[in-house]
C-alpha cells in the first residue's frame, strides 16, 4: 500500500465546551496533516498529484482560516474539538477522493506542536 500525506495549516478561534480554560474564547495555529492511500500508482506513478490533494486541502481549509469556528454551520451543534474538525476534514475529502477512485486514510489535526487528534473514518481501522 502506498499513502501520500500533506501538510497544511490555518489560523482559528473557538469556544469548547468542555469545562475549563477551553471553554473560553481562544486560538490555535492548527496544522493538518491530511494522507491519501492506494494500493496501486497511476500511470505517472503516483498515488495522486500534490498538487491536487493540496487543492482540496486547502479549500476546506480556507472555511476555517481566521474563523470562529462555533460560528460555522457544522459546529453549531457540534463542539469543534480537533476530533470533529479531523472528522469534517475527512469527510469533505473523502467525497473528492472518491470521485478520483482514491481513498483517504486519515486526517491528523494538531493544535499545538505535542497534542493532536486523528480521524481514520468508519472503516480505516
Amino acid at each position: 500500500m502506498y499513502e501520500v500525506t500533506v501538510q497544511k495549516s490555518f489560523s482559528a478561534a473557538h469556544k469548547l465546551n468542555i469545562g475549563g480554560k477551553c471553554e473560553e474564547l481562544h486560538g490555535h495555529n492548527f496544522t493538518v496533516d491530511v494522507t491519501i492511500a492506494s494500493d496501486d500508482l497511476n500511470k505517472e506513478g503516483l498515488v495522486v498529484d500534490f498538487r491536487i490533494l493540496k487543492g482540496w486541502t486547502n479549500e476546506i481549509l480556507d472555511e476555517f482560516d481566521h474563523k470562529f469556528l462555533n460560528e460555522i454551520p457544522f459546529f453549531k451543534g457540534t463542539n469543534p474539538t480537533s476530533e470533529n474538525i479531523a472528522r469534517f476534514i475527512f469527510d469533505r475529502i473523502a467525497k473528492k477522493a472518491t470521485a478520483e477512485k482514491l481513498r483517504i486514510s486519515q486526517v491528523t489535526v494538531w493544535e499545538s506542536n505535542n497534542a493532536c487528534a486523528t480521524y481514520r473514518g468508519e472503516n480505516n481501522g
